[in-house]
């Protein structure tokens, strides 16, 4: 399908109007104080942290907290990006001849032991690490962190769930500085799950300091301070407004190169835009693609773009009429306009959605059944019962300047079906809420699986009990599949078992596919030292200034 100019014009100009440039004055006189020195780096952001407890939040910018105010035991090796010179990744391949088939390095540990069937690994910590409040990792604190995982059962009880952990006392303290984690069947995920960023390590004396008989778990204390052993500490924060972060000085890796980092709110893209341009941020995140386009060549401003795992798709509740019943599913995705998608929304800046997976992590194997074919869709409408369509809605985050132009698109070639699609608007202070409560019959969802593992991608989206199962899928033999990858070391087995149940998902489409939206990285040109993660986030002690 291809729409006309008239139509195009219309939806593109309306997704990148400038609302609210009337603040953006202001925003540059006090953030252009701070830009301007060198040991100050300032971030322009959609929204400031709503919560720095990651057991409960996954919202914009407390990513960003998460990673400068605590540290992991291992992180993944880095390695030069390559498409871009400037940019690094983590290197996440496997490799057989590697400790759990990974190239990692120590974090807060320095050193580990895995055995060979996968059911226990020993982390030796670091001596002398401090906190952000004075105090020395031990042992104590990693089984603490891990003791809240499962006493509040929320993000982290995937955690657990997903690294074969049982109950608490499969996390044992050896000794001041030793930690084992102990299984009841092999599980792959026994070392990787470890990198992932929601699996941070907190100071439990400070902890334990600040709990209370009804507050055992310093939730009140976590949402709105840290705890943690990780580059920076909170100087302050104003939901809203800003964050601001201060390099420590005893950080056991040595001060960050940037002293200070104030994390600004803006919450529209063209004024984060302009405030770039400007010179008074350092850094504008989650731009629009025309945007990201116009950015290039500009004085002073370096825009790099690299593969990500981010995933854009929408959910097709299986439990909702019509969408319990496969055809309608599969013409859903028979009618979706992808090549207009591609070239008109994400300007060359997406690949599209192939697979049900990140297609930059290992065991991918791709191969979409489905491409643009109305005749198609048609026919398997009138093989559901729908010979004359059916209406549904489509709801859509406010706050992602993509997802609209996206759903007009597809409100259109849906209608050369006979499907009338109606378009919901959803504010993105309640989007998430919207997404978790699985009441909606179409819904958009961006999300990445912070894990480069095919068992831990799959068993997030797609096995019947996960809490991100938003599509409400169900699959027997999906879960059977997802079973023996997480209780095998075998890499041939796992592989086996994640490629079918790729296929699997694909053939029974829980989701409309989508695309995989690139990672950009929009910069004022005198900050070096990026690096691209999985969680699609920055970390602050990555940068410093030329």
């Amino acid at each position: 399908m291809k729409i006309d100019d008239l139509t195009r014009r219309t939806f593109l100009n309306k997704s990148i109007a400038m609302s609210s440039m009337a603040l953006v004055p202001n925003l540059m006189s006090q953030a252009a104080l701070a830009g301007g020195h060198a040991g100050t780096m300032v971030i322009a952001a959609p929204a400031t942290p709503q919560s720095l407890d990651c057991e409960y939040d996954v919202s914009l910018g407390t990513f960003e907290a998460v990673a400068a105010l605590y540290d992991g035991l291992v992180e993944f090796e880095k390695m030069p990006d390559a498409s871009v010179p400037t940019a690094q990744r983590e290197d996440t391949a496997y490799y057989a001849d590697k400790v759990g088939g990974v190239n990692m390095k120590g974090k807060l540990a320095e050193s580990w032991e895995l055995q060979p069937d996968a059911k226990r690994i020993v982390f030796k910590l670091r001596e002398g690490v401090m906190s952000n409040w004075g105090n020395e990792l031990t042992a104590e604190d990693v089984k603490w962190t891990w003791d809240r995982k499962f006493g509040l059962a929320a993000i982290g009880g995937f955690y657990t769930k997903v690294s074969g952990l049982s109950r608490p006392e499969d996390v044992r303290v050896e000794g001041k500085y030793t930690i084992s984690f102990n299984l009841d069947n092999p599980n792959p995920l026994i070392l990787k799950i470890h990198p992932n960023l929601y699996n941070p390590i907190y100071d439990s004396t400070k902890c334990k300091e600040v709990a209370t008989d009804d507050d055992p778990w310093a939730k009140g204390f976590i949402e709105n301070d840290s705890a943690g052993f990780g580059p920076y500490r909170l100087e302050s924060m104003a939901r809203g407004q800003q964050a601001v972060f201060a390099a420590r000085e005893d950080y056991w890796q040595g001060k960050p190169a940037i002293d200070r980092i104030i994390f600004k709110e803006v919450p529209t893209s063209a004024s984060r835009v302009q405030l770039l341009q400007g010179g008074a941020v350092d850094i504008a995140q989650y731009l629009q693609p025309l945007e990201i386009k116009g950015l290039k060549g500009v004085p002073n401003v370096a825009v790099e773009t690299v593969p990500a795992s981010f995933m854009i798709w929408i959910e097709l509740n299986a439990k909702m009429a019509p969408f319990d019943n496969v055809d309608i599913r599969r013409a859903m995705n028979y009618a979706f306009p992808m090549e207009d998608v591609m070239s008109s929304v994400y300007q060359g800046l997406a690949s599209p959605l192939d697979g049900c997976m990140p297609n930059i992590y290992p065991g991918f194997i791709g191969g979409s059944p489905y491409s643009y074919d109305p005749a198609k869709a048609k026919e398997l409408l009138a093989k559901a019962g729908f010979s004359d369509g059916f209406e549904s809605t489509l709801s859509y985050n406010a706050g992602d300047p993509v997802q609209e132009p996206i759903a007009i698109l597809y409100q259109s070639a849906l209608r050369e079906i006979g499907v009338n699609l109606n378009l919901e608007k959803v504010p993105a202070g309640s989007f998430y809420n919207a997404v978790s409560q699985r009441e909606k019959a179409m819904i958009f969802y961006v999300d990445s699986p912070w894990c480069p593992d095919p068992g831990y991608s799959m068993t997030l989206y797609f096995d019947s009990e996960s809490f991100v199962n938003y599509s409400n899928y169900v699959n027997s033999e999906v879960d059977g599949l997802l079973k023996i990858a997480a209780e095998t070391a075998d890499e041939g087995v796992r592989l086996d078992a994640m490629g079918k149940a790729q296929e699997i998902v694909m053939d029974e489409a829980p989701w409309t596919f989508v695309a995989y939206p690139n990672y950009t990285m929009a910069r004022n040109s005198n900050l070096n030292g990026w690096t691209y993660y999985t969680s699609n986030n920055i970390r602050f002690q990555d940068f410093d200034k030329s």
